[in-house]
């Protein structure tokens, strides 16, 4: 499925606060200059549009916010979401999730980690270009705190497969918790735009949960 295209986001808005460039992520990290309230750190990899972004951080007030997006205008439109609303706990970084999580994070860092329905780049030849790769997932359990947890949701089953595959063979988190489908209580109460597609198209949606161990082995 396509992203498709988004409006751009009204000019008289103030994007400054909710829109960064990853350049200009503190190094190191400080969670401080970045949300203007203290609270677990939870971060969105690929949030489109901002649908997760947006309700996760009005529904969980007191836990901040963290969507990385690699084409801007994607992020542009999310930051304005949540801009509108003024959310002291949600911010947008337009860039590539990969490097951030290798070069901002420190370990333990991390209160949760959310992957929906990332490019599964069909072509062989494009498959490097896949956000669920060994590196990035050791960078997720490194920056992960104890208890931390990856979600990790896809409407590809190769994909589900190959990475639940990788997660067993390069990191030590617990998983997969299966995580069960519930009804939608109306036309937007999806956790994203891809998951309200793939439902109403009657495809099925692979969904999996793991967590980092209290103590390393």
């Amino acid at each position: 499925m396509g992203r498709g295209s988004v409006r751009k986001p009204d000019p008289s808005l103030d994007l400054s606060q909710h829109l960064w460039h990853m350049d200009r992520l503190p190094r190191p990290w400080k969670a401080e200059q970045v949300f203007p309230q203290p609270g677990p750190v939870e971060v969105d990899v690929g949030c489109g549009k901002g649908m997760f972004l947006l309700q996760a951080a009005l529904e969980h007030p007191e836990r901040n916010y963290l969507g990385i997006e690699k084409q801007y205008n994607f992020a542009a439109y999310s930051a304005a979401r949540v801009a509108k609303r003024q959310l002291p706990n949600a911010r947008v970084v337009a860039g590539d999730a990969l490097w951030v999580f290798r070069e901002v994070f420190p370990d333990e860092s991390l209160a949760a980690v959310h992957v929906y329905f990332p490019d599964p780049w069909w072509k062989k030849r494009h498959r490097k270009r896949r956000v669920m790769v060994e590196p990035f997932l050791r960078d997720v359990e490194r920056t992960l705190r104890p208890g931390g947890a990856l979600h990790f949701w896809t409407d590809v089953k190769e994909y589900f497969d190959e990475t639940l595959q990788l997660l067993a063979q390069v990191t030590r988190l617990q998983g997969p918790v299966p995580v069960e489908e519930r009804p939608a209580r109306h036309d937007l109460d999806y956790h994203t735009n891809y998951e309200r597609k793939a439902r109403l198209a009657g495809k099925p949606v692979y969904r999996s949960l793991f967590f980092k161990p209290q103590e390393s082995a």
